[in-house]
């Protein structure tokens, strides 16, 4: 069975829906022989990023950047995960109120650091997201783990 590991800072009510969202569509009933596993980003750590075949990452956009949490996991696995997950298929979310455009950089360039490959289109939700966004949080999960079927 494949594992897709969603690693999210969800702070807010905002980025709370957007992680259910999310969830919901890694979940759909109609996605087979995938695990969904959730890890809060201070929590996650490289035996969980070895141990998945897959990847979406979730974050406010704070300040124009990813969240301090989101950037610390990414400092963390960084080196110990560098060898052996080219080609990670992943995804992302980003919630922010301002500028969001710095924190879905910063993750594009790191996981092109990593020779990630991305399998969707970021999806940024600037303000609260209304029933469109959600549907296109449901979109991105489905879609990032219906790359893991066999």
């Amino acid at each position: 069975m494949a594992t897709l590991l969603i690693v999210h800072h969800t702070p807010s009510p905002a980025t709370a829906e957007m992680f259910d969202a999310v969830l919901r569509g890694a979940s759909d009933p109609e996605i087979t022989g995938v695990d969904v596993v959730r890890r809060a980003a201070l929590a996650a750590t490289a035996s969980d990023v070895l141990g998945a075949d897959g990847v979406l990452l979730g974050t406010p956009a704070n300040i124009g950047y990813m969240s301090g949490a989101l950037k610390h996991f990414f400092d963390q696995i960084y080196y110990p995960v560098l060898d052996d997950t080219s080609g990670l298929p992943y995804g992302c979310y980003v919630h922010g109120n301002l500028g969001t455009d710095g924190a879905v950089n910063a993750i594009g360039q790191i996981a092109e650091g990593m020779s990630w490959k991305r399998v969707a289109e970021p999806v940024v939700v600037t303000g609260a997201p209304d029933k469109a966004a959600l549907a296109r949080c449901w979109e991105l999960g489905a879609t990032v783990a219906a790359t893991l079927m066999d």
